[in-house]
């Protein structure tokens, strides 16, 4: 299959997906599964405007002289992007293990050493994978996307000891 085909297919998966999960978004009944639907209809949206940009890139690539490499070279990065593209439905947790730092959803770094008379205490909360009872409907969706197109769902709480 060529790259064009390829990145045609995924768009189209993608986009089948996320009217899915917008349907599937009327059957909510709390706010934590609104949130949920709500985060994953954003990341498909953002995977679908990458395939997009790709497929805009490849089509000027193949009418369009590039002399100086450019556009060649942003498809490349493109599509390098895309290949590593997660969706982060409810938590992101950064460790900078150089510098006992953590950061939970992007907000301010936070120490995990602390100090006292018994020594020095390195302690670094935790992701806990939801499970498909706090998933309800979703985890077959999130399932079914993984599998036919490869895109990582983090689906993860951060928890504290």
């Amino acid at each position: 299959m060529s790259d064009t085909s390829y990145y045609i297919q995924q768009y189209a998966t993608l986009a089948g997906f996320r009217l899915l999960v917008l349907a599937n978004r009327l059957g909510c009944t709390d706010e934590f599964s609104y949130a949920l639907h709500d985060e994953l209809i954003a990341g498909l949206e953002g995977v679908i405007s990458m395939a997009r940009s790709i497929l805009s890139m490849t089509r000027e690539l193949a009418s369009d002289a590039d002399p100086e490499g450019l556009i060649s070279d942003h498809l490349r990065y493109e599509q390098e992007r895309f290949a590593e593209r997660a969706i982060i439905l409810l938590d992101e947790l950064e460790i900078d293990h150089d510098t006992h730092e953590y950061r939970v959803n992007g907000g301010e770094w936070h120490y995990a050493l602390s100090a006292d008379c018994d020594g020095v205490d390195i302690s670094y909360p935790k992701t806990v994978r939801l499970t498909d009872a706090e998933l309800g409907s979703l985890a077959p969706i999130i399932r079914d996307i993984r599998s036919e197109t490869g895109v990582a769902i983090n689906a993860r709480r951060v928890v504290y000891d």
